[in-house]
Order: structure tokens, then C-alpha cells, then sequence
């Protein structure tokens, strides 16, 4: 597959709360914020299977922050969307970013928390399976 063949990404269309919304991949000036807004749930999401109820409960905040960064709305947009709809919008943009956080994100917490896990048994402790 010839890899210019979709460059720029075409964006994808999305329809939701009466707006029609043309998303495209994180670009490089919104990687600082998305990383911020991500950073206190991503030990959440290395296991694959992350307790989506706990998350929202102790970190909706970084959740919202993170959809409004992604779909390039403001936070007050993001907050009057229905559940329905902000699970849709979550999930069209995970798609539209996948290559950014399967490349990415994901690679970057796995070797923190192998970084981590290795400095904690060189110290002689013990880590939490909890």
C-alpha cells in the first residue's frame, strides 16, 4: 500500500449534538495538552481492560479535558453532550487517533511501567499486584 496514498488524512465526518464535526489525528501543537489531560489515567489503560466507572469517577476531569483537546470543542461543549453521545465522539476519535496511541501512548506507558517495576525490585521491594 503505496503510504502517501491517504496523506493528509481525510478527515472523519461526524455527526453529534446538531454539529457535524470533521475529525482528523492530534497534531503536534495539541500533543503537550492531550499528554497532560491523559496523564492521570493512563496506568489505567496499560492492562487493556480498565474499569471505565472507576475512571470517570476519579478522573472525569482528565476524561472530559481530553475529549475537548481531541475534538478541538470547548470543554462546555463536551459536558452537554449526552452520554450516547460523548461514548460516540470517544470513540470516533480513539479510531481517527489509533496510530497515535497504539504507536505512541501506549509503547510510552509500557516502558515507564517496566522503568518503574525494574527500579522498584533493584531496590528490594516488592511491587503491588493490586
Amino acid at each position: 500500500m503505496d503510504d502517501f496514498a491517504s496523506f493528509p488524512p481525510q478527515p472523519q465526518s461526524l455527526e453529534i449534538a446538531g454539529d457535524t464535526l470533521a475529525l482528523t489525528p492530534i497534531r503536534v501543537g495539541e500533543v503537550p495538552a492531550l499528554l497532560a489531560a491523559i496523564k492521570p489515567i493512563a496506568p489505567h489503560l496499560v492492562n487493556g481492560d480498565p474499569d471505565w466507572l472507576a475512571l470517570l469517577t476519579e478522573h472525569g476531569d482528565a476524561i472530559l479535558d481530553a475529549l475537548a483537546i481531541a475534538a478541538r470543542r470547548p470543554r462546555e461543549w463536551v459536558e452537554a453532550l449526552s452520554l450516547d453521545d460523548a461514548v460516540l465522539l470517544a470513540t470516533a476519535l480513539f479510531e481517527v487517533n489509533v496510530d497515535f496511541f497504539v504507536q505512541r501512548v501506549v509503547p510510552a506507558i509500557q516502558s515507564a511501567a517496566a522503568r518503574i517495576d525494574r527500579n522498584v525490585r533493584a531496590a528490594g521491594m516488592t511491587p503491588s499486584t493490586a
